[in-house]
């Protein structure tokens, strides 16, 4: 599966298809397995689960074990996941089965599958995985829904998983030979928030660049810094891509200069009144979004490869009649690239936050009164307060940016004695995306702002002009002190929800 088939289904709600082929191939896994387990030692089907997998589990126990192992590890704890990670958590889920090497009854995948497409979702606990054994509790708390058994979110309410079957007419997972353990081994919860992090973190780049384009707009910058001549130099890819990325949202200003126009010429001042290069939030964010571009590619690469590989433990191989005892529930690869996304965004922010003072700072402009102040100076205060929420928003994005993937604290009897922190790792990159989003809202209402104290609008680029009219019908242009958290949280809604493909 693509990365775009993976956004149709959790953002646009496309229907999960599941092939007649998927379903004969875990149909033949499941039946092997049954066969093959007769008489055989495997782990979690006749054996304990972790270290107690040293004693043996009575046959007429096994149906029991995996009830066992679902309820036992419901135990998470803190806020609920919203939908959307709880969707993403679940398609990760069904494309583990969907291979056909977990050995799963097929009603699984059957209900995995009505679960998605009829927006059913169980209730997760945020906190609970230390992603090695996958993301053990936070499914559990996945299987426990079903089995019939604990709370759902359904059609916006929170609900006693059964009541909402019985409505449905849907009847229960009862697990048999492993199906216990196969639904809450993996790293399918953060798989799924890795994916929503990446999502949303690709609209946070595409903003940027904007953003980045209509400051230099505001400065009246030479446009040559993102010339592909100059930055196909570096030999970076991310570089050259976000440099032409910018080229294209800027086609049509009437406010960037060229230099080779103004400056490749006769000059007799001893001080230039306009300068001549910019300051490095204006000027490199070529080589600063660069990396950032191509961190985001390798992370949807890695990602694509997780969502789309088995990650259960043990394997049910038919082709070698064999079942494979391992550890590809271990977290690591999204652990990593999780500290890397976060890493990225806050640098990101950073930028936009840097920019953000120098639309403030009147003395460093040069051609805008303080803090954007459109009021009398002294009683009027413009966005002064508005900068504060940005920079302790972006100062606590430096703090979350700790590495977890480094993290492990070894638990489960030293049975796990080296673990990923996977979903931690997502859980903050989460919280980035959040912070994000709300110092880039911050950003926009002062680049429109800005945009009106020069009643430069006309001079805009149509790219950078339609988002500041859009910003600008949420957000008018301010004089008098108003509160400002509802605008904000109103501009954060549309950057998180508009459409916006420059990439």
């Amino acid at each position: 599966m693509q990365y775009s088939d993976i956004e149709d289904i959790l953002f646009n709600n496309k229907p999960l298809q599941v092939p007649e082929e998927t379903k004969r191939r875990i149909a033949e896994s499941h039946a092997f397995l049954k066969e093959f387990a007769k008489d055989k030692v495997i782990y979690g089907i006749n054996t304990g689960f972790g270290p107690m997998a040293q004693y043996r589990v009575k046959d007429e126990d096994v149906r029991a074990l995996q009830y066992n192992i679902i309820r036992s590890h419901s135990c998470g704890a803190g806020e609920p996941f919203s939908e959307i990670y709880v969707r993403a958590a679940m398609l990760a889920r069904y494309f583990t089965f969907a291979s056909g090497k977990s050995g799963v009854d097929p009603y699984a995948l059957d209900l995995l599958q009505e679960f998605i497409n009829k927006g059913i979702y169980p209730v997760i606990p945020q906190h609970g995985s230390v992603g090695a054994s996958g993301d053990l509790v936070q499914l559990a708390h996945l299987a426990l829904a079903l089995i019939g058994e604990g709370e759902v979110f359904y059609q916006g309410r929170r609900r006693p998983t059964a009541e909402v079957m019985s409505e449905l007419h849907i009847t229960p997972l009862k697990p048999s030979i492993r199906e216990g353990l196969a639904l809450n081994n993996g790293t399918a919860m953060m798989t799924g928030l890795g994916i929503v992090n990446l999502h949303y973190a690709k609209k946070l780049l595409q903003y940027a660049i904007v953003a980045s384009v209509m400051m230099n707009e505001i400065a009246s910058s030479y446009d040559d810094f993102m010339a592909p001549e100059l930055n196909d130099l570096k030999n970076h890819e991310g570089q050259s891509a976000v440099a032409r990325l910018m080229l294209k949202v800027a086609q049509g200003s009437h406010s960037l200069r060229k230099r080779q126009v103004e400056m490749f010429h006769r000059h007799e001042e001893k001080v230039f009144e306009h300068k001549v290069q910019p300051y490095y939030s204006l000027r490199c964010v070529p080589q600063i979004l660069g990396p950032i571009y191509e961190a985001m590619q390798f992370t949807e690469k890695i990602l694509l490869e997780e969502f789309n590989g088995v990650d259960d433990n043990p394997i049910v191989d038919m082709e070698t009649q064999t079942v494979y005892h391992g550890g590809n529930f271990h977290g690591d690869y999204v652990s990593f690239e999780m500290d890397k996304l976060r890493i990225a965004l806050t640098k990101a922010t950073m930028l936009m936050e840097r920019q953000l003072n120098y639309l403030c700072h009147d003395r460093i402009n040069g051609i805008l009164p303080p803090f954007l102040n459109l009021g009398s100076l002294g009683l009027n205060y413009g966005i002064q307060a508005m900068q504060f929420t940005a920079t302790s928003t972006t100062a606590e994005c430096q703090t979350l940016s700790n590495s977890m993937y480094v993290h492990s604290i070894p638990n489960n009897n030293d049975n796990q004695d080296i673990v990923s922190m996977g979903t931690n790792s997502g859980l903050l990159t989460k919280r980035v995306v959040e912070n994000a989003f709300q110092v880039m809202a911050i950003h926009y209402i002062a680049l429109a702002q800005a945009v009106d104290c020069l009643e430069m609008a006309d001079q805009l680029s149509p790219f950078t002009q339609e988002i500041y009219k859009e910003v600008r019908a949420i957000v008018p242009k301010f004089i008098e002190d108003t509160p400002k958290n509802k605008d904000i949280q109103n501009v954060i809604d549309y950057l998180t929800n508009k459409e916006i493909n420059i990439l």
